[in-house]
């Protein structure tokens, strides 16, 4: 063959958009290391070592805790696919597009869905969630998006969890964009099942879901009239490799879970407690900077994500030319709009690695100076003065 291709080179970006973020110098390290066999005993530690890791992040005691081999969607899948028959009663809270996708999935399975919805931008009302659960005979699960990514808003749990344990009904609660940004307490919020990924608030790449089972998810799964639809996600067989068992199930993908657990020992050092801090006081100083710059925020207000933040497009300006410039000039990646959002607000993410001091003021310069420059009418200097007095006050 003659043709040649290009040795790979992509350009490193500053990542501020709803994930990937940045990954973490030391989990790039960890990549590097020895490709082993997934029996080896060495990696077996890893595997066990990881598993701890886990459970202190999600905050939990639960046994079946571990990272589904896939991105964060196979943690939804396989949460779908392990506690849904067909006939089965879900009430899914609908209030962007990741509530959308999960009763999508449930439906596929064979469930009948419920959709509590609310407007994209707020979140879902637990009197919601209650008459739902009044009006449905022998729910099953209830599915809740704590932090939803297509429109930054924050959504309390605990209520909606105490609805649904009276109702016997399990919580299923998708933290894809909330894991190790703000606090999720999975035992303490009674969440039976829960899943994540590993390119937001981790700051790994994207390839595994960390999920995790309660005793009460286990129970049910155990107690299936059917066998789970997917072979690869069945966490009956999945348990038996993670588990003292080490039955063989698939290949684990080795280099990830490097990658993660490293990430993990990096979110354990620093602190889940002052990680969650880090996150609040860079969104306040970012917050503070677009509020200067004369732009609106586009979520609820007091229920709004500090790892993402979706802002109102200003009437007449290009949003996707500010974006476009945004990465040409400045090297910086924010995102666009979701389906009803589309075109009407940016999304700026603040996540794990990428929640720092310097990109905040990076991004709150480059926006400043491409407005001015598309005629958005604004006082200049006056953003990053305002972060810097968010910070000094935090």
């Amino acid at each position: 063959m003659t043709e040649q291709f290009a040795e790979l080179r992509p350009t490193a970006r500053i990542l501020l958009g709803p994930g990937p973020s940045n990954v973490h110098p030391r989990v790039m390290k960890a990549m590097m290391s020895p490709v082993i066999g997934h029996l080896d005993p060495d990696f077996v530690k890893v595997m066990e070592d990881l598993k701890r890791l886990q459970r202190a992040v999600f905050r939990t005691q639960n046994e079946m805790t571990f990272p589904a081999s896939g991105t964060g969607s196979s943690g939804m899948e396989m949460i779908a696919a392990n506690l849904i028959e067909d006939g089965d009663q879900v009430i899914v809270g609908v209030n962007g597009a990741f509530g959308t996708r999960f009763a999508d999935c449930a439906e596929r399975q064979g469930a009948r869905v419920h959709k509590v919805e609310a407007e994209w931008g707020r979140i879902i009302e637990p009197d919601t969630v209650k008459r739902a659960l009044a009006s449905v005979s022998n729910p099953k699960l209830v599915v809740i998006v704590h932090a939803e990514t297509s429109t930054g808003v924050h959504q309390p749990i605990e209520e909606i969890s105490a609805l649904a344990r009276t109702h016997g009904a399990l919580l299923v609660v998708d933290a894809v964009t909330s894991l190790a940004c703000v606090p999720l307490e999975t035992d303490r919020w009674g969440i039976d099942a829960c899943f994540s990924c590993t390119q937001k608030g981790l700051s790994a790449p994207p390839g595994l879901a960390p999920v995790t089972f309660s005793a009460r998810a286990m129970e049910a799964i155990r107690r299936r009239k059917s066998k789970c639809r997917s072979w690869y996600l069945d966490v009956a067989a999945i348990g038996s490799y993670w588990g003292s068992e080490r039955v063989y199930h698939h290949t684990a993908p080795i280099t990830m879970i490097y990658a993660l657990y490293e990430a993990l020992r990096v979110v354990m050092e620093e602190g889940l407690e002052q990680r969650w801090l880090r996150h609040r006081s860079n969104a306040a100083a970012l917050h503070a900077g677009l509020g200067a710059l004369g732009l609106k925020l586009a979520a609820q207000e007091g229920r709004r994500l500090p790892q993402l933040t979706t802002v109102e497009v200003p009437p007449g300006v290009d949003e996707a030319r500010v974006r476009a410039e945004l990465l040409q000039q400045f090297n910086i990646e924010i995102a666009a709009g979701l389906g009803p959002l589309r075109g009407k607000v940016w999304r700026i993410g603040l996540m794990g690695e990428s929640s720092r001091r310097e990109n905040v003021t990076l991004v709150l310069g480059a926006l400043e100076q491409i407005l001015a420059g598309a005629g958005f009418e604004l006082s200049r200097g006056k953003a990053l003065a305002a972060a810097q007095a968010a910070w000094a006050t935090g």
